[in-house]
């Protein structure tokens, strides 16, 4: 990636905003979809056959495609793959909106999550180049955390609005919009860069086997949840584990691996993808537990509940913006550690929250208003632990030689996919069981999720202490 031109702060702030609003619409698209499925799928006149492939095309699509898109940006040229993206997007969103079949929809869901897979790693990217020195560096990834954070715990909240106050197809007309601002803000605020670094080449084999175990390993956890679909699930996911092991043999002999070896061995990327993927599976996994529990036990309702659910993006903007001011004082082993362990006290305290109250003897307005300010206090430290660990991630993970740089913001993004995917699904499954002895399933899943971020911290105190030292 060619260096960018040292821009005016006003400038240099249009350019983070424009990118960070990249990564907010790819990321909300993963969400503002799934609420509206059932007003789409009867207004199309399709059965609950159709659900699985609608709510789970954009995912599939944008966590397989992340490291492909990184790719391309090196071929290309960021700024040009950046701007094909957002045409892209916006494209699927028209698609979307005029769907008059459910594989019109489904199609339409598809290419918006590829686009998306080929905006955001390039954005991150540009992010990184046009941030000269560190501090403005640690502000741009808070502004990036506080995005990605904020997008994917309010996307549910804002497809339901959406759908209540107009109809399911504003929530693709929305993003028409969006797109060609986005488009305006790069072509205004992005420094053009040259064509593309020469000598890169695509590795088809590679880029199809990586996306094809992503891919199967986010579908397959969509059907572990499912009731009746678990074995096929496992079976697809199990495809998905076969097909890494594949493209681990064929990195050996590629001559430029999707993902080359340097890449992966490097402690600070590695270290950064494990805490992007902890990080989304211990608190998507608590989002949509608490969205079941609320509504199905609590009585509250979608409007109501989505409502609650935006504390945590109120608590992931003050997290991230708490993350620079840790790193840049102290470092990013303590952003980590302490949004890491944040995490796990939130899913504690959900868990509190949700066991207090025996919902087969009170009132469910009763039930309601006990739970609920436990429950908002929760959400909101569980956002701001998000914030920090995110960031701090980020930041570490982005700190590679720049010949990885590319690798390193696909690989981070596609952590941060397969561990929403993945901690849904495990979760969900812990809390099917409607009682564990004395514990409702709910309850045992959270502490489930607050454990595995405790010992996630735990594991990764010394070795991120070691990626803290000059390489």
């Amino acid at each position: 990636m060619a260096p960018a031109r040292r821009r005016p702060a006003l400038g240099l702030s249009r350019a983070a905003a424009v990118l960070c609003m990249v990564q907010f619409v790819g990321v909300l698209g993963v969400s503002i979809g799934i609420t509206p499925i059932p007003a789409m799928l009867e207004s199309v006149g399709a059965g609950p056959a159709m659900e699985g492939p609608l709510a789970t095309a954009y995912a599939m699509f944008f966590g397989g495609l992340l490291v492909l898109g990184a790719r391309l940006g090196r071929m290309f040229g960021p700024r040009k793959v950046l701007l094909a993206g957002l045409a892209g997007f916006g494209v699927g969103s028209a698609a979307g909106g005029l769907s008059l079949e459910a594989w019109h929809l489904v199609t339409a869901r598809a290419l918006q999550g590829a686009c998306a897979a080929i905006s955001v790693p390039v954005a991150l990217g540009l992010l990184l180049a046009v941030s000269p020195d560190e501090r403005s560096r640690n502000q741009a990834l808070a502004l990036w955390g506080a995005a990605g954070a904020v997008a994917g715990s309010g996307g549910f909240f804002v497809g339901g609005v959406l759908t209540d106050l107009w109809d399911w197809r504003s929530v693709f007309w929305l993003n028409l919009p969006m797109a060609v601002l986005l488009i305006v803000g790069v072509l205004t605020w992005i420094a053009a860069n040259r064509a593309g670094e020469p000598g890169v080449s695509l590795d088809v084999v590679g880029a199809s086997l990586l996306t094809g175990s992503v891919m199967a390993v986010v579908a397959g956890a969509a059907l572990v949840e499912q009731e009746g679909s678990g074995p096929w699930g496992t079976v697809i996911m199990g495809l998905g584990v076969l097909g890494g092991l594949a493209l681990a043999g064929w990195s050996r002999r590629a001559r430029e691996p999707i993902l080359p070896a340097a890449a992966i061995r490097n402690r600070r990327l590695a270290l950064g993808s494990a805490g992007s993927f902890i990080n989304t599976a211990a608190t998507s996994s608590t989002s949509v537990l608490l969205t079941l529990h609320l509504q199905q036990q609590s009585g509250l309702s979608a409007f109501g509940t989505g409502l609650l659910l935006l504390s945590v993006s109120g608590g992931a903007v003050a997290g991230s913006a708490a993350a620079s001011v840790v790193i840049a004082r102290s470092s990013r082993r303590a952003a980590v550690l302490s949004g890491l362990t944040l995490i796990a006290a939130a899913n504690l305290a959900a868990a509190v929250a949700v066991e207090t109250v025996a919902v087969e003897t009170v009132a469910v307005e009763t039930v309601a208003v006990e739970t609920v300010a436990g429950i908002v206090a929760a959400l909101a430290a569980l956002g701001a632990g998000l914030g920090l660990s995110s960031v701090g991630c980020i930041n570490l993970g982005t700190d590679v030689p720049e010949a990885h740089t590319s690798t390193a913001t696909g690989v981070l993004n596609t952590g941060a996919q397969l561990g929403t995917a993945i901690g849904v699904a495990a979760l969900v499954l812990v809390a099917a069981p409607e009682r564990y002895g004395t514990w409702s399933g709910t309850t045992v899943a959270l502490v489930a999720g607050g454990t595995a971020a405790l010992l996630t911290a735990a594991a990764m105190a010394r070795p991120l202490r070691r990626a803290e030292q000059p390489a």
